[in-house]
């Protein structure tokens, strides 16, 4: 016999997986709404789906990210996986990632901002990449002369990065070691 308990988690399955994107507790609530359900009962759900799924150590996880709950493949499997997407994996400079890391850590900032810490202009194409990836965007405008525009990461940075929120981001001193590495290893280009 199916208990309450087992129906709620099966019917979250049911939903996260078809979702084909991340959902809120507050997505997840409005699509139960009218069922017997208390928020309460949802969360701890969750939080035991995944649990469930991580000690199974199967081929997926539920995750919390940014934006929601979503089902995912764990990492230690992602260079079987990543093969399928081979065509549409881009490859980028390591001024996209200096760029994106001052942002990340350094937001709201303003191109200058940027351009001040890395000592060069900024490409526009940069900044059009990381608006297009949804990675950044224009968060508002400076007070000052010429009011330039201010940057920020999105919920979708975070996602992509699989984070909660920014706090999340390694330290700097770990990031810089992450940098040295990359451009020892490959000066002209990185893959994500």
């Amino acid at each position: 016999m199916n208990t309450p308990e087992h129906e709620l988690k099966v019917l979250l399955e049911a939903i996260l997986m078809a979702s084909e994107m991340p959902l809120s507790l507050r997505e997840i609530l409005t699509i139960l709404e009218g069922e017997s359900y208390a928020e309460s009962d949802i969360i701890r759900a969750l939080f035991e789906l995944e649990t469930q799924y991580r000690e199974a150590a199967g081929g997926i996880e539920l995750v919390e990210v940014a934006s929601g709950w979503r089902f995912q493949v764990p990492e230690r499997f992602s260079a079987w996986v990543g093969k399928l997407f081979e065509a549409r994996q881009q490859r980028y400079s390591a001024a996209f990632f200096e760029t994106l890391a001052l942002i990340a850590y350094q937001q709201p900032v303003t191109r200058g901002d940027i351009e001040a810490v890395r000592g060069v202009a900024v490409s526009s194409n940069i900044i059009k990449t990381l608006e297009d990836r949804e990675w950044i965007k224009v968060v508002g405008r400076k007070e000052v002369p010429g009011r330039p525009m201010l940057y920020a990461t999105t919920e979708q940075f975070l996602d992509d990065l699989n984070l909660k929120s920014l706090k999340e981001l390694p330290p700097l001193p770990e990031l810089e070691a992450l940098f040295s590495e990359v451009t020892e290893s490959d000066e002209s280009a990185l893959v994500i």
